[in-house]
């Protein structure tokens, strides 16, 4: 199959080019082959290169900036995925698209299912709700994909950020009051692939098995933890610890632009019961990940 990836200079992107590798042709973009706010150019790249997958990771994700950048936050959020999901429901193919923790308020005490009401609390995660619709709505055959808290050993992130600031300070103060999953891009990456695997090999059986499965999936790494004992685990794992301290803060001390959601937990129950696939502990995918940096 022809498989078109859009972001690959993101953290994400970066990880599916290589987990994509050995499904059939992949055809990865970045900006300066396919600027994906010219949604007219996207519209005729699609009709041009006639993909059979498009995975796409690339979106806007500066959560503060999105409160002052709403149309250019909608534009990539929204607009986009709607354009993807047109054409493939005119190609027949499949469309893999990344969503967040966000489209959720946060209020629910336990993690949340694909079913739970979303509610978003910025506009990073209206925009993202307005995508996931868009595809809905499209009727092609889609696998969203909610994920959260995603870190990498490249990119701009939450670890990255920490292990900078240890460097130079000898106190962090961390939120500790808001919670959720770290998930490591590999993991995403490596769990894409092997749901795309499988829907291939009913594909090339024509067996059609997959197409009653299209929808929306939640795929977090497992666990829950807060960001400041997140931060904890960072500096321990990557050997920092003597060099700064962590401190708990609640998040009213640390004020920003946009509101985050407190409980930001995913159940991916639904994951492993439709494609038998489990994602490894937060603090074992982040081992991983220092290990392999």
């Amino acid at each position: 199959m022809t498989i078109l990836l859009t972001g690959v200079n993101g953290q994400v992107g970066f990880e599916l080019a290589r987990t994509l590798q050995g499904l059939g042709r992949v055809i990865a973009v970045d900006r300066n082959a396919l600027d994906l706010r010219d949604l007219d150019r996207v519209r005729s790249f699609v009709r041009e290169t006639k993909p059979s997958v498009i995975v796409n990771p690339a979106a806007y994700t500066a959560v503060d900036k999105a409160e002052d950048e709403r149309e250019e936050a909608h534009r990539l959020n929204a607009e986009l995925p709607a354009v993807f999901a047109e054409e493939c429901a005119k190609l027949n193919a499949w469309f893999v698209h990344y969503s967040t923790d966000y489209v959720f308020d946060g209020a629910k005490s336990s993690p949340y299912v694909e079913t739970d009401a979303v509610a978003p609390l910025n506009v990073y995660g209206e925009t993202k709700l307005a995508g996931e619709r868009a595809i809905a709505q499209s009727g092609c055959r889609h696998l969203i994909l909610r994920t959260s808290w995603v870190y990498d050993a490249r990119g701009a992130n939450f670890m990255r950020t920490i292990l900078r600031l240890a460097e130079q300070r000898p106190e962090l103060t961390i939120v500790a009051d808001q919670f959720g999953a770290p998930t490591w891009s590999r993991t995403i990456a490596e769990l894409t692939a092997n749901m795309l695997t499988q829907i291939a090999a009913a594909e090339r059986n024509k067996l059609g098995a997959f197409d009653e499965h299209s929808g929306i999936y939640h795929l977090t790494n497992g666990g829950r933890t807060s960001w400041y004992e997140f931060a904890r685990e960072i500096v321990r794992v990557w050997g920092k610890e003597h060099q700064t301290r962590i401190t708990p803060i609640p998040a009213s001390a640390y004020p920003v632009k946009a509101r985050r959601p407190v409980n930001s937990c995913l159940s991916n129950e639904k994951l492993a019961a439709t494609f038998g696939l489990a994602a490894p502990d937060w603090l074992r995918a982040l081992q991983l990940c220092a290990e392999q940096a």
